[in-house]
């Protein structure tokens, strides 16, 4: 995101702000990504005096709506969930994370109404994907294809699990729990390559962009490398011979 655009979406949410504050009512935004994100927080304070939410639809979610307003009464977020599973599921491909939302977009549909997209465990479970609530039904009856499985879409109603895949839990030697250091190891980088992500604002904290290639990772800090996946830092598990700590990461597959 250039300064340009950065400035255009801090300007925007600000306005819609402004607009819950004054009409006493909630205003919300598209789902915004890790990157789309960094212009809420660019202007956290300057809006705060709105009342602010973010939802993705779970905890798991990274793709969020923010939500403005404090009128005095609860309104749902307008978020909703959709099953999609294959019609056939003996037959079914191995479907990732890639053919599903490729075909979501091949129906025309715009990227920030769809947040994110869940590729359950078992290819024959599908995948659950959060949406729009506006956009749902339009899913349901038109997507019955990803690549060259025949599909059926439903909505989820009542409490919603998530049942992707639970991150693969390794161990790597560090120097330290710096972020650069550690994230060279996940992904066996060289040092000076793990700080160029830094510098080119693809590493997110906590979902907060970060080009501190020196910060201190905390337990249970969930570190998401733009182009390379996801992980969890478990911290420190014990010392290597040499002096080095050995800690634990549970690391996503690459989506």
């Amino acid at each position: 995101m250039d300064e340009k655009e950065l400035q255009q979406r801090k300007n925007r949410l600000v306005e819609l702000a402004d607009m819950a504050y004054t009409q006493n009512r909630y205003t919300y935004t598209p789902f915004l990504g890790l990157a789309e994100q960094q212009a809420y927080y660019a202007v956290e304070r300057e809006v705060a005096y709105a009342g602010v939410n973010m939802e993705g639809g779970t905890p798991l979610c990274e793709r969020k709506m923010i939500r403005f307003g404090d009128p005095g009464y609860e309104e749902s977020f307008p978020i909703t969930a959709v099953r999609i599973f294959p019609k056939a599921p003996k037959f079914s491909e191995n479907l990732t994370h890639r053919d599903f939302l490729g075909s979501l977009m091949n129906l025309g549909i715009e990227r920030d109404v769809l947040g994110d997209l869940f590729v359950e465990a078992q290819k024959e479970q599908g995948a659950l994907l959060f949406c729009h609530e506006n956009i749902a039904d339009y899913i349901v009856e038109h997507l019955d294809r990803v690549r060259h499985t025949n599909v059926s879409c439903k909505r989820v109603e009542g409490e919603i699990a998530v049942q992707s895949a639970e991150p693969e839990r390794i161990s790597v030697t560090v120097s330290s729990p710096r972020a650069d250091g550690v994230i060279s190891k996940v992904y066996n980088l060289s040092r000076e390559e793990s700080r160029d992500l830094f510098n080119n604002g693809r590493v997110f904290i906590n979902g907060i962009q970060t080009q501190n290639a020196s910060c201190q990772l905390k337990e249970e800090d969930a570190v998401t490398v733009r182009g390379f996946g996801k992980f969890i830092f478990y911290g420190q598990t014990g010392v290597s011979k040499k002096g080095k700590d050995r800690v634990e990461v549970g690391v996503f597959g690459k989506q």
